[in-house]
Parts: structure tokens; C-alpha cells; sequence
């Protein structure tokens, strides 16, 4: 079975410029990643997918293969994943003549992912016959039986109905996609141009892990959730 990792790092951030090699503690954001992904027993390959001459160079310093510079056109601030990912698989295909079996989408902005959570995520998508294994992480807060819409002046539930009284601790558990991992079938990506398909399946990670660097709040929270998981004896 062959398991491609592709790391997407698009150049060009807006939020946080540089935020792909911008450094994280002593290292570059995207060399967690890296180091995560080489640490998985299950990734047979890793490639990054980038634009960035930059970031193509800091990869390789810590050990990433990147067989091409993305082209222009799918490196667009609304470029969805599907095709940058497709590129991707072509390129590895035909490079290396063969037929890849199940892909990996690795982002650059959840860096305290463990090869660990690579692998069980994985190895529910391989268990269960899905489509699709994502890395999921408990709600803490805006939960969404406490979200709203307004219609006219009426605040009306958003989705599901809020009982009243409820406590925050008796509220049902609800999940999110954390970001850290979205593995899918060679078929749901190539043959249904998706990358859920119908049947997802989860992997639950740590709440205390679980981060997705978008705004520039976000990178110092990141800065922060590094030192108190240091200090719980991660090693990053």
C-alpha cells in the first residue's frame, strides 16, 4: 500500500506573512510538520506542494522532498484544496510510475500533530472502508446547540434547539475537524474529485494539541500552547 503525505504551504500569507517558515520556538512552522510526518509508521511518502522558492528550501534544510514548485495558477488566496492536491498525485504518479493508494493532506498550521495521530487517523480510514479519516477535536466553547441566527428581530436557533437551563457540562459531546489530518482514498480524490467523500470517519485528538494557525491571535496562542506542552514533557 502506498500512503502519499503532501504537505500544501502555499506562499503569500496575508494574516501572518511568512507564516510557513516564520519560526516557532527554534524551528520553522512547517518543520513540524515535517517531523511529525516522518515520524508516522504508516506515511510511505512525503512530498510538500508549495510556490514558494523559500519554503522549498527550508523543507528540503529539514528533510521534505519537493519534486515541483506549484504552479501560479493553484496557488491562488481562494484555491481550494482538491486540485492543488490532484497536481500533487499526478506529478507522483508519473514521476515515480506507480499508483498511490491512499492520500494525505498535512497543513502547515497544525503543528503539535504527533505521528501517532497521523497513524490512528490512518489507520481508521483503513479499518472502516471510509471514504475519508479526519482528525477531530471536542468543542469547548461555541457549541453548537448555543449557536444562533437572527431572523428579523427574532433570535432563533441556528440548528439544533438550546434547552433552557442546560448547563455547559450536560451539553451533548460535539466535535470539529481539528486540521491536523484529512486522509482519503486515491478514488474519492482522483475518480469524485472530493476530499470527504460520503463515509468519513474520525480520529479524536487532544484538545491541548489541537491548533489551527489562521489570524495573527492565533500564532500567539500557538506560542503559548508550545511552552506549557513543553513543560508537560512534549518533545517538538
Amino acid at each position: 500500500m502506498i500512503i502519499l503525505g503532501v504537505i500544501t504551504a502555499r506562499g503569500g500569507s496575508k494574516g501572518i506573512p511568512g507564516k510557513n517558515i516564520k519560526l516557532l520556538g527554534d524551528k520553522p512552522l512547517i518543520a513540524y510538520t515535517i517531523d511529525s510526518a516522518k515520524a508516522s509508521k504508516l506515511l510511505t511518502d512525503l512530498i510538500v506542494s508549495t510556490d514558494d522558492p523559500e519554503i522549498a528550501e527550508v523543507c528540503k534544510k529539514y528533510g521534505a522532498s519537493v519534486p515541483f514548485l506549484r504552479p501560479k495558477e493553484l496557488a491562488e488566496d481562494k484555491t481550494p484544496h482538491v486540485p492543488v492536491m490532484q497536481h500533487a498525485v499526478n506529478f507522483f504518479e508519473k514521476e515515480k510510475n506507480c499508483k498511490v493508494d491512499i492520500v494525505v493532506v498535512l497543513q502547515p498550521t497544525s503543528p503539535f500533530r504527533t505521528g501517532e495521530d497521523l497513524d490512528k487517523t490512518l489507520e481508521k480510514l483503513i479499518e472502516t472502508g471510509a471514504d475519508s479519516a479526519v482528525s477531530l477535536v471536542e468543542i469547548s466553547e461555541n457549541h453548537p446547540m448555543k449557536i444562533k441566527k437572527l431572523e428579523g428581530d427574532r433570535v432563533l436557533s441556528y440548528c439544533i434547539e438550546e434547552v433552557e437551563g442546560t448547563r455547559r457540562q450536560d451539553l451533548p459531546t460535539a466535535y470539529k475537524r481539528s486540521g491536523a489530518v484529512y486522509a482519503m482514498t486515491r478514488e474519492t480524490l482522483m475518480d469524485k474529485n472530493k476530499l470527504y467523500g460520503d463515509f468519513i470517519t474520525g480520529f479524536v485528538v487532544p484538545r491541548e494539541r489541537s491548533v489551527d494557525i489562521d489570524e495573527p491571535f492565533d500564532w500567539i496562542k500557538t506560542e503559548y500552547m508550545l511552552e506549557k506542552l513543553k513543560e508537560k514533557g512534549y518533545e517538538f
